[in-house]
C-alpha cells in the first residue's frame, strides 16, 4: 500500500509541475504578444500584478 501512495504521490507531483510549466510559459507567451504590440506597463505596475497573483 505505502508503494502505491508513493507513485500516486509522484505522479500527481509530476502533474503539478506540468501544469505550473504550462501556465509559466502561456504567461511568456502572452508577455512576448504584448511587446510585439506595443502594449507594455510600467515596472511599478508589473510588480504589483506580480504580487496579487
Amino acid at each position: 500500500m505505502e508503494t502505491t501512495y508513493t507513485v500516486e504521490k509522484q505522479e500527481r507531483r509530476k502533474d503539478t509541475q506540468e501544469n505550473a510549466a504550462e501556465v509559466i510559459f502561456s504567461k511568456l507567451d502572452e508577455a512576448i504578444d504584448d511587446v510585439r504590440n506595443g502594449r507594455v506597463i510600467s515596472s511599478d505596475a508589473l510588480w504589483k500584478e506580480l504580487s496579487d497573483v
